[in-house]
């Protein structure tokens, strides 16, 4: 039983990654001054370029002709981007609201989380354990992916205004197309050239994601530290906001799973409207996120939910996956 839950949560990102995320900020902590904007190393042009190169890769990888043939079930595929970019945003504006005494720093990041679009591979795997429709699980992953980076800058537009914050929507609409639409368009126009000899690679390319992802968290943290931005806060104010995200995780899964029933979708479908809907993109968190919230030191506290609700997320998504496999094999 152990073997098969630490197997399974390797595979949907309980693994060395995640663990390296958490050193990057433990040497951020020890370490300020080389990840801080004062350090004189070229972070941002580094981190600009590993931008443009994990969501060129991503178009790379699109299948353009396996997006058209998803199309059929829209009922699903609706249910899952309504999930994704209407009722987490309405769930925590409401939740927010019944919760004044809530940080208002950290409110900023949880309005964030609820505004992201669904992970890339973390809900495929699920929804592959659990037994689910796994062409639609990927074609919700793709699109909530292309979704996001548009949907998730309108919504920061409304919810930071409702948590004292300020988004500037157009210049950052305007830097997102340059740093990812338009990579994502290149690596689409290029599937067919580059694909072919890419598609053997593909393990590795990951590793170009997880060095662009620790270093935004590194230099990010290491901002915040250096700035003493988690000096007023203590221990309980981390599990404060941890019981948070995993009330939110846990309302969006009785919630989905409810929906569901109501439009008397077969168990495959509801498993994968389930898994797609209630997830959240950490990739998707750090990138998009180092564009809306320039100052490094605020896109740390801002980090905080989004890295907690990630790991709620894998624990309880990869226990509950299982669970849904164990009955079907049964």
């Amino acid at each position: 039983m152990t073997g098969k839950l630490a197997q399974t949560l390797n595979r949907v990102g309980i693994n060395g990654f995640l663990m390296g995320l958490f050193v990057a900020i433990g040497l951020a902590a020890v370490f300020p001054e080389v990840g801080s904007e004062q350090s004189g190393l070229p972070w941002k042009p580094v981190i600009n370029v590993g931008i443009a190169l994990v969501f060129f890769f991503y178009g790379v990888k699109l299948n353009p002709e396996q997006l058209k043939s998803g199309l059929s079930n829209w009922r699903l595929h609706l249910l899952i981007q309504l999930s994704t970019f209407l009722l987490f945003p309405v769930l925590v504006f409401l939740l927010l609201q019944m919760m004044p005494w809530i940080d208002q720093d950290f409110r900023l990041g949880i309005s964030y989380l609820s505004a992201l679009p669904s992970t890339v591979s973390a809900s495929v795997v699920m929804v592959s354990i659990a037994g689910g429709n796994i062409p639609a699980a990927i074609f919700n992953a793709s699109i909530s992916s292309l979704l996001g980076v548009v949907i998730t800058p309108a919504w920061m537009g409304v919810l930071a205004g409702a948590t004292g914050a300020e988004i500037d929507l157009l210049p950052t609409l305007g830097e997102l197309s340059f740093k990812v639409i338009l990579p994502v368009i290149l690596g689409v126009f290029f599937h067919g050239v580059l694909f072919p000899i890419l598609k053997s690679h593909l393990s590795r390319l990951k590793y170009v994601d997880q060095t662009v992802i620790t270093m935004i968290v590194f230099t990010s943290f290491a901002q915040a530290f250096s700035q003493k931005v988690f000096s007023p806060y203590q221990a309980t104010t981390l599990l404060k906001i941890a019981g948070i995200m995993l009330g939110i995780l846990l309302i969006a899964f009785f919630a989905i799973w409810a929906c569901t029933a109501l439009l008397k979708f077969d168990v495959k479908d509801r498993i994968t409207a389930l898994f797609s809907g209630s997830t959240k993109s950490l990739v998707h968190g750090v990138v998009i996120g180092k564009v809306i919230f320039p100052d490094p030191s605020i896109f740390g506290l801002v980090l905080l939910p989004v890295m907690l609700y990630h790991i709620q997320q894998l624990v309880l998504g990869s226990m509950l996956a299982g669970y849904f496999g164990r009955k079907k094999a049964e």
